[in-house]
């Protein structure tokens, strides 16, 4: 390498360092800046006005067309006797089909006997909650064999939130005055705000194999209330 490329290269080196070493400029002016973190809580209550339940169907024969054709046959049932009571078409489908062998082994080690299982999951919108025990007794004699589980929910809850919302920035304003007042400071600008929200579906836990013992009788089942929370983050600037 000649002299003078040696010499441009430590050249470029020296720059880089000078670069790295630069001072950082804050456009804000964010070294004399000072700030205030406040954090707000909002809830709003909701009594649920509709519930989600996955009733499943199992059957199992020895060969997979009798299998295939009890389970659509009870499933078909269930969805008849659920559409009879008001249930629209729409609010039942299947969210899942499996079908499988069932091996049993003798002693040996060796398979005795194959037979063959159909599980159909029902997922059922229930949009009148005074039909729900009704329908949970209809579904178990007509065949089902397990309800998952229900969850229960509030169908529209944009009202809800926004409200909840406002009661969080309310909340968290309120305490920024507050500790600005006991610091003997005033508040700037507002510079940021987030929020932040939660309150979903209510499950319920009947998730079980329902048995003969609920066959006879009609399920009691509360909805409860469901609380629709929103937290909000506020950044002031302190004056």
């Amino acid at each position: 390498m000649s002299k003078k490329i040696k010499l441009l290269s430590i050249g470029i080196i020296a720059v880089a360092l000078l670069a790295s070493c630069a001072p950082v400029t804050c456009p804000q002016n964010c070294d004399s800046q000072r700030l205030m973190n406040v954090s707000g809580n909002g809830q709003v209550t909701l009594v649920p006005d509709i519930a989600y339940i996955n009733i499943g169907v199992r059957t199992e024969a020895d060969d997979v067309s009798t299998a295939l054709n009890g389970n659509t046959a009870q499933a078909a049932d269930i969805s008849d006797k659920f559409a009879a009571m008001g249930v629209e078409e729409k609010d039942i489908r299947t969210t899942s089909f499996n079908v499988y062998p069932r091996q049993k082994y003798d002693t040996k080690g060796e398979v005795s006997e194959t037979t063959y299982v159909v599980e159909n999951t029902i997922y059922v919108t229930v949009r009148d909650l005074t039909q729900l025990g009704k329908l949970l007794d209809t579904a178990v004699k007509a065949g089902a064999n397990n309800i998952y589980g229900i969850s229960f929910d509030v169908e529209d809850k944009t009202a809800a939130v926004e409200q909840a919302r406002d009661l969080a920035i309310q909340d968290a304003r309120a305490k920024a005055e507050s500790i600005a007042a006991a610091a003997g400071v005033s508040l700037g600008e507002l510079q940021t705000i987030n929020v932040y929200s939660s309150g979903g579906a209510k499950p319920y836990p009947v998730g079980r194999d329902v048995g003969m013992e609920m066959a006879y009788a009609e399920v009691p089942v509360s909805a409860g209330t469901l609380v629709i929370t929103v937290e909000a983050s506020l950044i002031y600037e302190i004056k």
